[in-house]
């Protein structure tokens, strides 16, 4: 499933479309959001790197952890770094957000620099201007893609640390302008979802084409390990995807952690049976029951022959004097368990042929 959400990304939007967008949320039970972020940014990373994406690059917004952390992290996984500076670029707001380091460099209070320097990393020195943010993502992307119809991808490794130096209408501004840009090709981000209020959950939630929830494992089966070592060892990884028909796809998958290394694997048929409908629950039935289907089945529609080898007399809307004789069989049939549908004119002002069936010489 994890996987899945790595091809979509992959994939991206089809033309006139808003980008593809994945919110992931954890939380103190269950922490394994950021390895979860790292997992999919090296999968769509692999992706572009390879040319097998319809992104040409990939801009990665740092709030969370310095730049030096993610070239260990491609290193480790294998990444050729001499040449991620062809499909990777790096906003750093994490070594100098609000430019306090910058003013004390000035005055002469610190000499060293703020960050190693590097073709790959740029700095943003106030992010509380996501104006400016916006603008700094755009330009890098257009670094790696140009001016022309190449598409990149965003990552923002947490919206939880935006919102501590600005509103969340500001922050959702943000997203909604990178995801309605005609160069981005899809954007995830990272939020730990009990830092703030259902309201800022639902929202990035909103704006998300897929969700995916990080929560600890079931209390089932834990005589061999104790609780707080299965919680941060293991856990469930719970996805949704809104497809373009407006159909909700909802998977399940679980994952072990091992040395900073995340795997995943899938749920038995029988435990993922659970909310597998999306239906809403509404005041009335959508099924019928036992008896209603069969009181269904046994009514007769109009100009239907019964194969019984006697002619069914229907009353048809133009034979007068024929109310009488309906209302007799209507009651002759009342004992036979069967229904009936019975057609009676409105008025004899009618024109001849208002009610005619055009197949009553058909033998339905």
């Amino acid at each position: 499933m994890a996987d899945a959400i790595c091809r979509v990304l992959r994939d991206g939007a089809l033309e006139g479309e808003h980008a593809t967008s994945l919110t992931i949320n954890d939380s103190i039970h269950s922490p394994f959001g950021p390895i979860v972020f790292d997992y999919i940014f090296t999968q769509l990373s692999s992706f572009i790197s390879s040319a097998k994406s319809q992104s040409r690059g990939i801009v990665l917004v740092k709030f969370s952890s310095s730049p030096s952390f993610t070239v260990e992290l491609l290193k480790a996984r294998g990444f050729d770094i001499a040449t991620s500076h062809e499909w990777l670029r790096v906003l750093d707001c994490y070594s100098d957000p609000l430019g306090w380091k910058e003013r004390l460099k000035d005055r002469g209070a610190i000499k060293s620099p703020l960050t190693e320097a590097s073709p790959n990393v740029s700095i943003c020195k106030d992010v509380r201007n996501l104006n400016d943010l916006f603008s700094m993502v755009l330009a890098l992307g257009k670094e790696l893609v140009g001016d022309g119809k190449n598409r990149f991808s965003v990552a923002i490794d947490s919206l939880s640390e935006m919102i501590r130096h600005t509103s969340l209408s500001s922050v959702a501004c943000l997203l909604s302008n990178l995801r309605s840009h005609a160069q981005v090709s899809s954007i995830f981000w990272l939020l730990h979802s009990d830092l703030h209020d259902m309201k800022a959950a639902a929202a990035f939630e909103y704006m998300s084409s897929m969700v995916a929830n990080v929560k600890p494992p079931t209390t089932e089966n834990t005589d061999n390990f104790s609780l707080l070592e299965q919680n941060y060892k293991r856990g469930h990884f719970h996805a949704s995807l809104k497809r373009r028909n407006g159909r909700v796809r909802v998977m399940r998958e679980e994952f072990s952690i091992d040395n900073s290394l995340i795997k995943f694997t899938s749920v038995a048929a029988g435990e993922n049976a659970v909310a597998q409908t999306l239906v809403p629950k509404v005041q009335f039935n959508l099924q019928l029951s036992d008896k209603e289907k069969s009181d269904r089945a046994k009514v007769v529609l109009p100009f239907e022959h019964q194969e019984t080898g006697k002619s069914v007399q229907i009353y048809d809307g133009r034979k007068p004097g024929t109310h009488e004789l309906e209302v007799e069989k209507s009651k002759k049939h009342e004992d036979s368990g069967r229904g009936e549908i019975i057609y009676f004119r409105d008025s004899d002002d009618e024109m001849p042929d208002s009610d005619e069936d055009p197949d009553d010489d058909l033998d339905i």
